[in-house]
């Protein structure tokens, strides 16, 4: 069982492109669909979905990864800000921006998941769960 189902997803990508993978899978939730949507939005993977696999149909998060022209990854790095030993909540004015907004911070507020800068468009804070570039 894994503590951190999100570090545990983030690692798996970074995994896949490292090793030059065209998609890898993980299990599914609600949180980690979410975060790869959100990837997928701001164009670091190709693409998501959800299907069931194996003998006994587990639900599965299928992440299609996304490469320039030589094979170098859409993405530099991931990064996990919130852990489960120290969770790390901002207000939207306190949102950091990743490479002075050429990364994307993907926040979960009450309105629900989003990135850093349509928090601080709404003007909603939330726990920072990671940052990617």
């Amino acid at each position: 069982m894994v503590s951190d189902p999100i570090a545990d997803m983030l690692a798996r990508i970074r995994n896949a492109a490292m090793a030059r993978h065209e998609l890898t899978r993980l299990p599914a939730s609600k949180l980690k669909k979410g975060i790869a949507e959100i990837l997928k939005a701001e164009g670091y993977v190709a693409d998501v979905r959800q299907e069931e696999w194996g003998p006994k149909k587990h639900r599965t998060l299928t992440i299609v990864l996304k490469y320039g022209p030589d094979r170098k990854s859409a993405f530099q790095g991931m990064r996990r800000v919130s852990r489960a030993g120290r969770r790390v909540y901002v207000r939207h004015d306190e949102i950091p921006r990743v490479l002075s907004g050429l990364g994307v911070s993907i926040l979960s507020t009450s309105q629900g998941l989003m990135t850093d800068r349509d928090a601080r468009k709404r003007k909603v804070g939330g726990e920072l769960l990671c940052e990617v570039w």
